[in-house]
């Protein structure tokens, strides 16, 4: 594996609770998919613990990318999803796809109840 970039990013995640209880169901669709809401809400004790690090994870991925959220990117163009084992997985979307075409994301993510953080390897 050759590494092409990487990106970290750290989320707070008492901010990320006051955004939701501020702006409700209208920052959550603007910043997360459909299936990312559906994952968060199901974990009810850590919902903005999830919600913060897939927050981090979208911030980790447009450092990585050199671009932040510049020339056409959107905040639904990063999907985090886990799959069948439980593992988070980069699944990229519109101009970042484009952008990143041909290159793996590699990601990692934890949480506490303060602090989430997002570690982004693209190669």
């Amino acid at each position: 594996m050759s590494v092409y970039a990487i990106g970290v990013d750290l989320a707070e995640v008492e901010r990320m609770r006051v955004m939701i209880d501020r702006y409700g169901e209208r920052f959550l669709q603007r910043v997360f998919t459909a299936q990312e809401i559906e994952y968060c809400r199901r974990k009810k004790a850590s919902a903005a613990e999830s919600f913060a690090a897939r927050f981090a994870a979208k911030e980790a991925v447009f450092k990585a990318a050199g671009t932040g959220l510049t020339i056409g990117m959107r905040w639904h163009d990063v999907e985090v999803l886990n799959n069948s084992h439980g593992r988070p997985e980069v699944q990229l979307h519109g101009r970042t796809a484009a952008m990143l075409a041909g290159r793996q994301v590699h990601i990692s993510l934890s949480h506490t109840g303060n602090t989430a953080i997002a570690m982004v390897v693209i190669s």
